[in-house]
């Protein structure tokens, strides 16, 4: 299968290359263009295109979920118009690529479209679902932190799947899922606790490093880890306090910390491409 990425990162392209010429994701050409260049004429013919492709998570999530034959477009728009720690300029942003992307959904029609951005995008996912449900497709979206997938970082971010509604979608749309064999099936890393309270703060964060960074949750000590209550109500470990990357004499450290702070977590998109395939294969 050929692939197409696109990735306007030197350094993060040549590093899909690599992954490319190690067999670690599917066979495929690397467009470094602006995706405000790339023309529809460009992507079709392509079982896969994955667009702001970074270091290839999505296909490796793929892969994670037996679903690594599947025709789909993947992508993962920039998120920092939306970050809350960037500037925050949202829709104004230059980096707002979302109406690029759209375009040549339009264009193609791809089968099935999944995507990512951080889950304090709200309104930025609310104009993907009009736009998108607008070309008739049905779009569900939830919002996953990579530590419900043994991520030791929480990583909250919304991820979203389109398909095919086919009693509302016009001509030119493609059909159709193709099912691959069960894949990943995540651990689920809940901890029971009925009393917080009870079991102490513990060693790692302490309650003014969270506190101050905005997390208002429960935290609890449980064994040699701390937990935190999520949204769904379940319990999970917190990543340690603090990944430091002081290190001197790394070979291009800032475009390795780039192109990692840029990459998805392949483990919670590999969980959430699983569902998405279960509940659309149902139907």
């Amino acid at each position: 299968m050929t692939a197409y990425y696109n990735e306007i990162d030197p350094y993060a392209a040549q590093w899909l290359r690599n992954l490319i010429d190690a067999g670690l994701i599917p066979a495929g050409d690397v467009d470094q263009r602006s995706i405000a260049d790339v023309a529809a004429a460009d992507v079709r013919g392509y079982r896969q295109c994955h667009f702001f492709a970074g270091l290839g998570g999505w296909p490796e999530a793929l892969w994670l979920a037996g679903q690594q034959n599947a025709a789909v477009w993947t992508g993962s728009c920039p998120c920092q118009p939306f970050s809350l720690a960037g500037s925050r300029r949202g829709f104004a942003d230059d980096r707002h690529l979302w109406p690029e992307w759209l375009r040549l959904i339009r264009e193609c029609g791809p089968a099935i479209v999944l995507g990512e951005q951080v889950a304090s995008a709200t309104s930025w996912l609310g104009l993907v679902r009009s736009d998108l449900e607008t070309l008739g497709y049905a779009v569900g979206a939830i919002p996953i932190e990579a530590a419900s997938a043994d991520s030791d970082q929480l990583r909250d971010r919304f991820w979203f799947v389109a398909h095919v509604d086919e009693k509302r979608a016009g001509q030119g749309l493609q059909r159709g899922w193709e099912l691959g064999r069960p894949g990943f099936d995540p651990k689920d890393s809940a901890r029971p606790v009925e009393h917080a309270a009870g079991f102490g703060w513990g060693e790692g964060w302490t309650e003014h490093e969270l506190r101050s960074g905005g997390i208002t949750a429960a935290v609890a000590s449980v064994g040699k880890r701390q937990v935190i209550e999520c949204p769904d109500g379940k319990w999970r470990s917190l990543p340690p306090p603090g990944v430091r990357w002081l290190g001197n004499g790394i070979p291009a450290r800032v475009a390795k910390l780039r192109a990692f702070g840029n990459a998805i977590d392949p483990r919670p998109a590999a969980a959430f491409i699983k569902a998405a395939a279960e509940v659309i294969g149902a139907h």
